[in-house]
């Protein structure tokens, strides 16, 4: 099994992703560069965190641009697995395999602190070692991560199970006052309509090992882990 983590220009949790690739799942893993034009057979497409082009003109505008997207777009056409995590999850709501956009958070403040998410739907290769309703602790480190969409949208992503996680209390409350940056009813992460592209913007390769102040994102991966060996 093999992850293919891209890099862009101003990405900084790639090597984490690969750390989690190897070192935590005992997987391949392999960087690729944004001008590369070949995943080099990569199973799973990770684009990470950071800050992809400096961010310069809106988060992830630039990086959809990039030689490699094309092979992304291809790869999750196929049904190929894409997660996309902080920028990544940018980046791939810029390119169109995700609904929605992420904006500036609500009170314009960068935002770094674990948080809490509760599990909307394990039907899907992202979710499927977890429960509805579970909650798990995921750092977040962000200042553009409020997801908004359109009613329409919404309404869609909402009646087709799309929204995989949203913010909550420490009980699985989802309010406002567990909304860290004003995302549109706490959406934290969604999957497209294929379920097989996945974003959020809490950072789970950070929550995958017990030496850090939460391990639960673990799940996450392991659940990527075995949809993909079934394909």
């Amino acid at each position: 099994m093999k992850f293919g983590i891209i890099q862009f220009p101003g990405s900084n949790d790639d090597r984490d992703a690969l750390h989690v690739a190897r070192d935590v799942l005992g997987c391949d893993g392999e960087l690729i560069w944004h001008k590369d034009t070949d995943l080099r057979g990569a199973d799973v497409v990770f684009l990470p965190g950071g800050f992809s082009y400096g961010d310069y003109l809106r988060t992830g505008a630039m990086a959809k641009f990039s030689p490699v997207m094309n092979e992304v777009v291809r790869h999750a056409e196929r049904g190929g697995l894409v997660i996309g995590i902080c920028n990544g999850f940018q980046i791939l709501c810029e390119t169109g395999l995700l609904p929605g956009v992420l904006v500036r958070n609500r009170d314009l403040k960068f935002v770094c602190a674990p948080w809490h998410l509760r599990v909307e739907n394990t039907d899907n290769p992202f979710f499927s070692t977890c429960k509805e309703g579970d909650v798990i602790r995921v750092p977040i480190k962000h200042g553009d991560g409020c997801y908004y969409a359109d009613q329409e949208t919404l309404a869609r992503i909402n009646g087709e199970g799309q929204v995989m996680v949203r913010y909550c209390g420490p009980k699985g409350e989802v309010d406002e006052r567990h909304n860290p940056n004003g995302s549109l009813e706490n959406i934290a992460g969604v999957c497209n309509a294929g379920r097989n592209v996945f974003g959020m913007m809490p950072h789970a390769e950070h929550a995958t090992e017990t030496q850090t102040e939460s391990a639960d994102a673990r799940k996450i991966f392991e659940s990527v882990l075995n949809k993909a060996k079934s394909l």
